[in-house]
């Protein structure tokens, strides 16, 4: 067996083991690509009049949360520019429940409350990320899939390079006068021709979320050698006598930082959920991407900053190249490091995606069908014995 025909078979069935794992994952990944702007369109509630007077504070909005959803974990308040709801969010790992409330950031009212488990996008990402299977079950399934695309990519380019200078132009079109076996062999060479470069990032920063090896090799690869710090919140120390003040301390620290942060798009205050936890606040000077957040945490009690050694923490000048490669991972991954443009090509991307799958598919089937209909059709010569010929039948010499 040749090389090339060693590949192929590589390619063949290495595809029918994966390809609807890819398919699901690549038109899922088509559908979330303009969740932020779908829904920005489609959710009235989102949005509020701008006020001159000032916003509540976080601790109005920690009680608030406590009387809309009694005994939910309030875990988050976030502050937008632009006339935006602050949203609410509530969510435990066990037992599992996760919603997102939107108050009026001058009132207090009530605007929308939504249980995610039925959101139409959540419920996409869970397909993205677990094929609506138990995440211990689905996640490292998708996780392998998208290390076997990794694999398609390259033993693909290996099929597509043509032979020779006449088959060269062939490669790069689609000939659509041809019948529809010929148009669907060609579209599956040139998608994926054309494709595989943004093709193989998106399944690159995918394996970072994947794999814990392939994301610890890429830091180690990108830092110099460094091992990856685990994420982690620091601890508050709990005093012997608690302090009296007349401001909360969430509040004081939600003042300090708007008066410090005065262009940031957003603002997300983590409320403590324990005795010993930390106050975390995160802004970013650009609500449409997350890799510029700049990441701090408080002790609760004397509100002296907490350091960290992981890539979640201040976005500044110490913030390492490996660092700032690690928060940009989802945001090249859906393409919002280059805008909305950046998620046009990471649409038609995923879309294209999709498609070879299913042209491969038919390639195969096409290809089976008719080594067996050649099979079928197929009629064996049949030897006759020669017939003894009597004495009297002979020739004459």
């Amino acid at each position: 067996m040749t090389f090339r025909k060693a590949v192929g078979k590589l390619h063949l069935w290495l595809g029918l083991a994966s390809g609807l794992i890819v398919f699901i994952v690549a038109v899922t990944g088509c559908l979330y690509a303009f969740k932020t702007e779908i829904e920005d369109l489609t959710q009235a509630y989102r949005y509020v009049l701008a006020e001159t007077r000032p916003l509540l504070p976080p601790s109005r909005f920690e009680a608030i949360g406590a009387q809309l959803l009694p005994g939910k974990n309030l875990h988050s308040v976030t502050y937008r520019t632009g006339g935006r709801a602050a949203i609410l969010a509530f969510y435990h790992y066990e037992p599992t429940y996760y919603y997102l409330a939107y108050i009026h950031p001058y009132t207090g009212k009530v605007l929308h409350v939504q249980d995610m488990s039925h959101d139409f996008f959540y419920q996409v990402l869970q397909g993205h990320y677990y094929l609506w299977l138990p995440p211990t079950i689905g996640q490292p399934i998708v996780a392998s899939a998208t290390l076997i695309f990794v694999v398609l990519l390259i033993s693909g380019l290996v099929l597509w390079w043509p032979k020779n200078r006449a088959a060269r132009k062939q490669r790069f079109t689609v000939k659509w006068t041809a019948p529809w076996r010929r148009r669907n062999y060609d579209l599956h060479n040139v998608f994926g021709f054309y494709v595989m470069g943004i093709a193989m990032l998106l399944a690159l920063t995918g394996l970072v979320w994947g794999f814990q090896w392939f994301a610890k090799s890429v830091y180690w690869a990108t830092s110099g050698g460094e091992a990856l710090p685990a994420y982690y919140e620091p601890t508050s120390t709990v005093p012997a006598r608690l302090p009296s003040v007349n401001l909360p301390a969430i509040d004081r620290l939600w003042q300090q930082t708007m008066v410090s942060n005065p262009t940031a798009e957003t603002v997300e205050v983590h409320f403590p959920e324990a005795p010993t936890a930390s106050i975390a606040i995160s802004t970013n000077p650009d609500a449409a991407t997350y890799w510029q957040g700049d990441h701090r945490y408080y002790d609760q009690y004397t509100l002296k900053e907490l350091s960290v050694n992981h890539q979640y923490g201040r976005f500044d000048e110490t913030v390492s190249v490996a660092q700032k490669i690690a928060r940009l991972n989802y945001d090249v991954h859906v393409g919002a490091i280059l805008g909305l443009p950046g998620k046009l090509i990471a649409f038609l991307a995923s879309l294209m995606v999709a498609s070879l799958p299913v042209t491969g598919f038919l390639i195969w089937w096409g290809r089976r069908k008719k080594t067996k209909k050649a099979i079928r059709h197929h009629k064996p010569i049949r030897h006759h014995a020669r017939p003894r010929l009597r004495t009297s039948q002979l020739p004459n010499p």
